[in-house]
């Protein structure tokens, strides 16, 4: 079931964009979204945040209402974090209907467009947007839906694109197509509104494998103990003896920050011996310019475990004893970005939270959250998952 001010929202947004009589560009679909909810502005919604952000309250707070008019609302820069992933466009039914039941793909992206800019507004300058989209298809062609909006984000409203992440779903849903692959991804983007913002990289690491001593002699994490290096060096006819004895001294002192724990691992690039990492090109790479003038570089491995990459394989949703909402996404997917990018102090925000997963995983991570969506009946889902954690 829908709210009231949702459905009012509806109609009026319906009489403007739907009409049939030609497709709006961004802006002008934006410019009429943005004002059919300005009469709607719920006041009320605000003092229920305001109250929240300045309370010492843990459990998340979910908002009844369409995204655009309950976050045009608040205050600007007031949310450290925030995470989404709206409806998919002309696939599902949701309950109280709302964005995804455009007549025209083109409207979906401009609807799309006005809520996250009115998340850019009330994201802290610090702020992280990471933004999970699934993709549609008309007349057999792949729409490409999550870069529509992605570089429309970037071109016109600002946002700083920093990641672009498969999330490999391992397992697919039902396709019976049998003239193309089946579709076993969907996109995720990580958006920024600035060069510094919060980004806590030990938080995401994988545990790293630990160096050891052996026989008196010390192994890196992955069995490097310097001898083949050492080897290398000493044979070497690429390298001058100055340079041999400036190597074998950075080797030794390489092997003592293993000793002490400062490095779990590491790998030594010797002029004549390994290929330079990205390039040889010493216009355009350091490391080639430092192996030409020094004769050899090393590359460090962080003591506190490697970074996630960007391909996630991660199992969706198990749905089958999931009643109402058709589309949640996994917790898993939501905690690598919350752990990241949102201070333990912090809070996220979902504007399209459905049944408050974004929520669940930032209230067992000890994140404040507040959720916005236009049902009701998910709302009520999502406050009972969360009540079960108390």
């Amino acid at each position: 079931m829908a709210c009231p001010m949702t459905q009012q929202l509806q109609l009026h947004s319906n009489g403007e964009t739907g009409t049939g009589q030609g497709v709006a560009t961004h802006s002008e679909c934006a410019v009429r979204a943005s004002v059919a909810s300005i009469p709607e502005m719920p006041s009320i919604h605000a003092k229920t945040v305001e109250a929240y952000l300045s309370s010492t309250e843990r459990s998340p707070l979910f908002l009844c209402g369409e995204a655009t008019a309950v976050l045009g609302s608040l205050p600007s820069s007031c949310f450290d974090c925030a995470m989404t992933s709206p409806p998919y466009w002309g696939q599902r039914a949701y309950a109280g209907g709302g964005i995804g039941l455009e007549e025209t793909w083109e409207q979906y992206v401009a609807h799309l467009l006005v809520v996250f800019g009115t998340v850019h507004r009330v994201l802290k300058p610090t702020g992280s947007f990471w933004l999970n989209m699934g993709d549609a298809y008309q007349r057999k062609t792949l729409l490409g839906l999550p870069w529509r909006v992605t570089l429309a984000m970037v071109d016109e409203q600002g946002w700083i694109l920093r990641n672009s992440i498969i999330w490999n779903k391992i397992k697919g849903g039902p396709d019976n197509a049998k003239d193309k692959l089946r579709n076993v991804h969907e996109h995720i983007f990580h958006f920024v509104k600035s060069d510094r913002y919060y980004y806590d990289v030990d938080a995401i690491r994988s545990k790293p494998r630990q160096s050891r001593i052996v026989n008196g002699t010390v192994i890196s994490a992955t069995g490097v103990s310097g001898v083949r290096y050492r080897r290398q060096i000493e044979l070497s006819t690429a390298l001058s003896e100055p340079e041999k004895a400036q190597a074998f001294k950075a080797l030794e002192d390489i092997l003592e920050e293993v000793r002490a724990g400062d490095l779990s691992d590491f790998r030594m690039i010797i002029r004549g011996q390994q290929r330079t990492t990205h390039s040889d090109s010493q216009r355009v790479s350091g490391r080639a310019r430092e192996l030409a003038e020094r004769g050899f570089y090393f590359l460090k491995y962080d003591p506190n475990g490697s970074k996630p990459g960007d391909v996630w394989d991660i199992l969706p949703e198990d749905t089958q004893k999931r009643s109402g909402h058709f589309a949640p996404y996994p917790e898993d997917l939501c905690r690598m970005p919350i752990l990241a990018t949102c201070p333990e102090d912090g809070v996220v925000l979902d504007p399209f939270s459905g049944t408050g997963t974004t929520n669940l995983v930032a209230f067992t991570l000890g994140r404040r959250s507040v959720g916005i969506d236009v049902s009701e009946e998910y709302l009520t889902a999502a406050r009972e998952r969360c009540r079960l954690l108390l």
